[in-house]
């Protein structure tokens, strides 16, 4: 591929793989976030960014101490950098999208949580039924770009999935409170919760709105642990009292739901693709086999299978 740039290049980009380097560093700010990105070693994108600078002639990043930043020259770049990149993964995924076989890769983005606590063996049984079909799972917490086929299928927990994506909700999962028995052996539950201390998750004040809303409201939220996993781990260790999703914090034999233990709706469960992959058969099998699997767990999701604590 041949791209014509602006009159500032001396030479033309003859490489896909240049531009992406280039999108990688661009969009991450800095070498090794883009070699995290790109699944490579930091000094391969280094070298490969100054070996592109130097055919082209011209300057597309400046190198600080806090990051890479793009030049002019590199913002022109980047616009027609863009544009082809969409082109491609357009062509790619029209390609892709008439794809009949039961065989090949299949990239499916979903937060650990999900991957760990819920679905690992029903991936694992899909991989028995379909040999052919080699999953790439995409773990992150951020929802990933299916137009640029950073993934062919997302497993999300969205109230407000993107409305370019087609796909299907699944259901809404519950989250209730839980906490260790050896922390509930401690600190015995009492109204309003002046004897208890939060789990914190993101906040920057000891009451925020869901805590002042939770029936333990004089409870303090200490510490800061925005992950479920994580959260998971620190209630287990007796820190405190914590939200958790029930398929989570059900499925924990060391933990307890406080009282009420009520089960309260939180977050849908979306299995989303884009358009281009929708009618590809690996795509359309997989989307049948795990919204089966996620509705036949719809009592753990939806909180009906509680372990209460004392209280």
């Amino acid at each position: 591929m041949v791209l014509a740039l602006r009159r500032c290049y001396y030479a033309p980009v003859k490489n896909w793989d240049e531009l992406r380097y280039f999108l990688a560093v661009a969009r991450k700010g800095s070498v090794r976030g883009a070699a995290i990105m790109l699944g490579v070693n930091h000094s391969t994108v280094s070298r490969r960014i100054d070996a592109f600078e130097k055919t082209l002639g011209v300057r597309l990043f400046e190198r600080l101490p806090s990051g890479y930043f793009v030049t002019p020259a590199g913002e022109e770049m980047l616009q027609s950098a863009e544009q082809i990149e969409n082109a491609v993964a357009a062509i790619n995924r029209h390609v892709t999208g008439r794809d009949t076989r039961l065989s090949g890769l299949l990239r499916v983005t979903l937060h650990d949580s999900l991957a760990q606590n819920l679905l690992m063996p029903d991936l694992a049984a899909f991989c028995e039924v379909y040999p052919g079909i080699e999953l790439e799972l995409v773990i992150s917490h951020s929802m990933a770009d299916l137009a640029r086929r950073e993934a062919d299928i997302a497993v999300r927990v969205s109230n407000d999935p993107p409305d370019s994506l087609f796909g299907r909700r699944i259901l809404r999962y519950a989250a209730a409170i839980y906490a260790s028995q050896d922390y509930l052996a401690r600190h015995q539950p009492t109204n309003g919760g002046s004897n208890l201390t939060w789990i914190g998750w993101n906040d920057s004040v000891p009451d925020p709105q869901w805590v002042r809303e939770s029936p333990y409201p004089e409870a303090r939220a200490r510490n800061r642990i925005p992950n479920p996993l994580a959260q998971l781990a620190a209630a287990k260790a007796g820190m405190g009292l914590s939200m958790l999703p029930c398929f989570i914090g059900d499925t924990e034999p060391t933990l307890r739901r406080l009282p009420p233990a009520t089960a309260m709706p939180s977050r849908d469960i979306w299995l989303l693709t884009h358009e281009d992959l929708r009618k590809t058969a690996r795509v359309q099998h997989f989307l049948r086999f795990m919204a089966k699997a996620i509705l036949a767990k719809r009592d753990l999701l939806e909180g009906r299978c509680p372990q209460i604590g004392p209280g």
